[in-house]
């Protein structure tokens, strides 16, 4: 039997919540009046069309953005009464991001850009952990590999590793098989879907792919600044988004 426990995912609660921007002395709304809640350990798909809010919704749960009005909790913890510092512990603890472009230190090798997150928190084991996650994303072959000698598919796994090798409660991914091709979106789809079941956290996902989001939990649509469920809640790993 394992010694580490799964641990909870995060539980979300947003109310009331918008953000705008000023363009050319004009407001845009990005987000209009957003409320919603996710249980922990599920599974949450973001779709809507480029420039809809998706990827500011997800920078407001990273604590990576301020809202202009409304609360945003994680576990509890509102988010707008944090200060930079405090933010930046909460990302560091319990909260993994992965972007569509990597974002990985060409300067360090793929063991050090995973074990990285855990260097920072001060964690003894550091690199054996790093390796230990290499393996688990297929790649622990690639560890004393830079950046520029892996593939665009075998960065994003790293990328991955280093989203979760802290453990986290909340993954948020940002179009992250935006920059693969079919064969190797579909495996960084199943990495991705398995990580969250064997490690318990909560999943936040923004894609363009109808595929993809369907095998969330739930996935709601973001139009014009607005949320709407886009399937029922607890939907089957098979459902498809309507027309």
């Amino acid at each position: 039997m394992s010694t580490n426990p799964k641990p909870a995912g995060a539980a979300l609660a947003l109310d009331g919540v918008s953000m705008h921007h000023q363009a050319e002395g004009r407001r845009i709304d990005v987000l209009r009046e957003v409320s919603l809640r996710v249980e922990a350990g599920t599974s949450l798909a973001v779709v809507g069309p480029s420039g809809s809010g998706k990827t500011s919704l997800l920078l407001l749960l990273a604590g990576l953005e301020r809202q202009a009005a409304g609360r945003i909790a994680i576990d509890g913890l509102d988010l707008g009464a944090q200060g930079s510092d405090a933010l930046a512990d909460l990302r560091r603890d319990r909260i993994g991001i992965v972007f569509q472009s990597f974002h990985l230190l060409p300067s360090l090798t793929a063991l050090d850009n995973v074990a990285l997150p855990l260097q920072m928190a001060g964690v003894r084991d550091a690199l054996p952990r790093a390796r230990a996650m290499l393996e688990r994303v297929g790649l622990a072959e690639r560890a004393e590999h830079h950046p520029a000698r892996l593939s665009g598919g075998e960065q994003q796994r790293v990328a991955i590793a280093r989203a979760v090798v802290h453990r986290p409660r909340l993954l948020l991914a940002d179009e992250p098989t935006g920059n693969l091709d079919d064969h190797t979106g579909e495996r960084v789809r199943e990495l991705l879907f398995g990580l969250q079941r064997d490690q318990g956290m909560t999943l936040v996902l923004v894609t363009h792919d109808p595929a993809f989001a369907a095998r969330c939990d739930r996935v709601l649509r973001l139009h014009d600044g607005r949320l709407a469920e886009a399937t029922p809640q607890r939907a089957p790993a098979d459902a498809a988004l309507p027309a």
